[in-house]
């Protein structure tokens, strides 16, 4: 591990060739690595690579399904075809990770959720928004008023490209003006409910409500 350490930050001291061909064999090794240590390693565009699970089996397009259920009156599943099919919406923010690192200017593409939240139509009585992942474990929530944002999006583009699964694809959640563990990845369930629900990072201490330095005792600028 010390060795690949190593190899990283020598890969950004070369220069952008190199360090694009270690982006590949850091992006191997992190699925490889249930530790998430990998996920600390330097790359050139500088995203890391996290999973609470370690290794995250990918799920094929054609395959890939999204509910929306819970307090609706019209719950639905879509398919990654169904999604594309729908109005896109285009946003480019930084992206500000809770722990410290950012990336300026990234593109996201994709369906407002709060367009999914009108089609399947939100009963009385409901505050807040559940979102669950295929890998399993990762969970998140929005309150309602935040997920009708403008600029929270189901993403089907990241940096006008498919987001890779690396990145939380075929389809994840962006929530631009917070932090980036709201932006759950590998995206399978939105389920509207009565109240909020910790996330699994809320669980672990993270704050409910993640806005980019103005929580997590963070002082961050705010996205933009």
């Amino acid at each position: 591990m010390l060795g690949v350490i190593a190899l990283g930050a020598a890969g950004v001291a070369a220069g952008p060739a190199l360090s694009n061909s270690l982006d590949s064999l850091l992006s191997g090794l992190s699925r490889q690595d249930p530790t998430g240590l990998t996920g600390l390693l330097p790359n050139a565009g500088g995203f890391r690579y996290y999973s609470v699970t370690g290794p995250v089996k990918p799920v094929a397009a054609a395959d890939y399904r999204l509910t929306v259920g819970g307090l609706v009156d019209r719950p639905a599943g879509y398919g990654l075809a169904d999604l594309q099919a729908l109005p896109q919406h285009r946003i480019v923010h930084d992206v500000q990770c809770v722990t410290g690192w950012r990336v300026p200017a990234t593109p996201f593409e994709g369906v407002r959720l709060a367009d999914l939240l009108d089609a399947a139509g939100v009963r009385s009585g409901a505050t807040a928004v559940h979102f669950s992942c295929f890998d399993g474990s990762y969970t998140e929530s929005l309150t309602l008023d935040q997920a009708r944002r403008d600029d929270v999006l189901v993403a089907l583009k990241m940096q006008d490209q498919p987001v890779s699964h690396d990145h939380g694809g075929p389809v994840r959640l962006y929530v631009a003006p917070m932090y980036f563990y709201k932006s759950a990845k590998w995206l399978s369930g939105i389920t509207v409910t009565p109240t909020v629900q910790r996330g699994y990072w809320e669980q672990n201490g993270y704050d409910v409500d993640a806005w980019v330095g103005k929580s997590n005792g963070r002082d961050d600028a705010p996205t933009s």
